[in-house]
């Protein structure tokens, strides 16, 4: 039994709410939704919650044309963010615990928004950053939208992204096909949304637009030629640091790079609601600005007074803005609201809104905000516990950068409590002063992780292979018992071991120490031959196994596959850019797992496997 019995009341109170204060849509009876999210972009990264640097007009013009949700709360990193807006659920249910591996794919048999609003006759589309699967069944494009441009991947440049991307003229994925683009990432991704909404416009048809955008996360690369970085330098060199702070050298470096991103963001918020006025969508349309976790690099600036900041349990790390504008149900002005809410609140609403009934299979952690919004904080809202938190293991880990909070309190990691109202800055610790309080908040977690337990050793398989699709492509960024190879970067210089202990481990003289075998878990859908082809490098760069690029060169001479039981060695020359090997396989789960391996006995995982099933 679900222990938030709070909610129950909230659930029910939604049902019988309607929207009878609020006018009548002028054109269409259900509503269109724009959903905008950025990347690292903390609370105190807008001009309109006080910094005296950055400069965003255009969501400030937003924010004051809105519902604002000024006690809002995502999680601690993107991945987990992502899965709970998506969902309604904690990240945690839907076996996101992790920014690497398989555990940061939302499981198959999670309902996506995009899902339930695709089955109510709407036009999905998402463009920019996906972060919760690349291969099938986890992609946007197996998650109910209709029309997807993504970049692979946490970030531009990782692992598994398209090889060579850096934020202008990349190539991104649209519908699962690599295409090449042309212009800066963010204004691409907007460009996407643009043309989709028009298309949608002339077709008559309402849509969920789904915009998250890899800005402004790192690596900060702005749009080329921008005069903000120099303005935000020179800015920065005059501004004060917050009290009891002083600015880094390398602070002062990347933020003006960090909000000249942010401005970016802002030009193109603008253009894309000048575009629904121009179509006449404007007075229809949910409008919804937020971000996925709290800032990365601007807190040294300006954190609105807040503690932590993106990875941190305190409020910084998660406390994010969100703005909601819909002038059809009169939510264009002004609206703050100081109740306590979440990203898993975010599913439940639109669905309330735009009247699309809540599948029954679902049972969402989140409740709707709708009655907030009709009647603000003076509805009847009981004092809810919400948690957050920020896994970084394959099997999530108790009080791992974890808040349970409600409107007053914030118990920290398990053992810190701050009274939000007289402490906003979480500088005291008052657990031995309120132990009713320590013992309430604790008790809620320790039932809550109970609850959540069962679901922490169910893996995220890839299938073998997907329908329609002659070839999987496996990954070293989706391994499991491995390093945290990220970006491409470190796969070119092989350097980045995690924590180290698990390799591959790179000395001075780029030798690779031995250790545990790396391995995808799959679900071989079909039985018969697989074709398994193994590379150091991506098809699209098309090097030679034992070459490196600026580093990063490995001497094979043999290739170990191992699959389930099965086990074959083939040689390795110096010139050779892939090898393949043809592989009997039953249907069912399956560890695949290839390493190349020197002539010393150094050994190094394939960082690219290929799998084709055999006609």
């Amino acid at each position: 039994m679900r222990i938030l019995t709070v909610l129950a009341f909230l659930q029910a109170a939604v049902i019988t709410t309607g929207l009878a204060e609020a006018k009548e849509p002028a054109k269409q009876s259900r509503p269109n939704v724009v959903l905008i999210m950025t990347d690292d972009q903390g609370y105190g990264d807008l001009g309109c919650h006080g910094n005296p640097v950055l400069k965003t007009p255009n969501l400030d013009l937003l924010a004051s044309q809105s519902i604002r949700l000024d006690d809002y709360h995502a999680s601690p990193y993107c991945v987990p963010s992502r899965a709970a807006l998506m969902t309604g659920r904690y990240a945690d249910r839907t076996g996101v615990h992790n920014r690497l591996n398989p555990n940061w794919f939302a499981r198959s048999d999670e309902v996506m928004l995009s899902n339930m609003f695709k089955d109510a006759g709407y036009a999905t589309g998402m463009f920019g950053k996906w972060h919760l699967g690349d291969n099938y069944p986890y992609r946007p494009m197996d998650r109910g939208f209709d029309e997807v441009l993504h970049h692979n991947g946490g970030a531009i440049g990782v692992v598994n992204d398209y090889w060579g991307n850096k934020y202008i003229n990349d190539t991104y994925y649209q519908n699962g096909k690599p295409v090449k683009t042309k212009g800066y990432c963010t204004d691409v991704f907007f460009a996407a949304a643009t043309r989709f909404i028009e298309k949608c416009a002339k077709q008559k048809k309402p849509f969920l637009v789904y915009l998250p955008t890899n800005a402004p996360h790192g690596p900060l690369i702005p749009p080329p030629g921008s005069p903000n970085v120099r303005a935000y330098t020179e800015a920065l060199r005059k501004a004060k640091a917050p009290e009891g702070t002083v600015l880094t050298a390398r602070e002062r470096r990347l933020v003006p790079k960090f909000y000249s991103m942010i401005t970016n963001i802002d030009d193109n918020v603008g253009k894309l609601r000048a575009l629904l006025e121009e179509n006449g969508l404007a007075e229809n349309t949910i409008f919804i600005f937020t971000t996925d976790n709290g800032s990365a690099f601007g807190t040294g600036v300006f954190n609105a007074g807040m503690r932590g900041k993106k990875a941190d349990a305190y409020d910084g790390g998660h406390r994010v803005p969100f703005f909601l504008h819909w002038p059809a149900a009169s939510f264009d002005r002004e609206h703050r609201i100081e109740t306590l809410t979440s990203h898993t609140d975010i599913t439940p609403t639109l669905l309330d809104l735009c009247g699309i009934p809540r599948p029954a299979e679902v049972d969402f952690d989140g409740v709707s905000l709708r009655p907030l919004m009709e009647k603000g904080d003076h509805a009847e809202w009981p004092d809810r516990m919400i948690m957050t938190d920020a896994q970084q293991f394959d099997v999530p880990k108790k009080w791992e950068q974890t808040a349970i909070m409600t409107e007053r309190w914030r118990l920290v990691n398990g053992g810190e409590l701050y009274d939000i109202d007289k402490d906003p800055g979480q500088k005291r610790n008052v657990r031995a002063e309120h132990p009713e309080v320590f013992s309430r908040l604790n008790k809620y977690y320790d039932q809550l992780w109970e609850e959540l337990q069962p679901s922490f050793q169910k893996v995220a398989e890839i299938p073998l292979v997907a329908p329609g699709e002659e070839t999987i492509v496996l990954n070293y960024h989706d391994c499991l018992l491995r390093n945290m190879f990220w970006m491409q970067t470190s796969v070119t210089s092989l350097i980045g071991a995690y924590h180290g202990k698990r390799g591959p481990l790179v000395d001075s003289a780029q030798r690779v120490r031995t250790r545990d075998l790396a391995y995808w878990p799959v679900t071989v859908v079909e039985e018969g031959e697989y074709r398994i082809e193994a590379r150091r490098w991506p098809v699209e760069l098309d090097k030679a196994i034992c070459s490196g690029q600026g580093g990063g060169a490995f001497p094979a001479v043999k290739a170990e596959f191992t699959i389930g039981d099965y086990h074959q060695t083939v040689r390795v020359d110096a010139d050779m850019k892939a090898v393949t090997v043809r592989v009997p396989m039953t249907a069912g789960s399956q560890r695949l797992s290839v390493r190349f391996v020197a002539a010393d006995g150094r050994s190094l995982d394939a960082f690219y496997v290929y799998v084709t099933k055999s006609e």
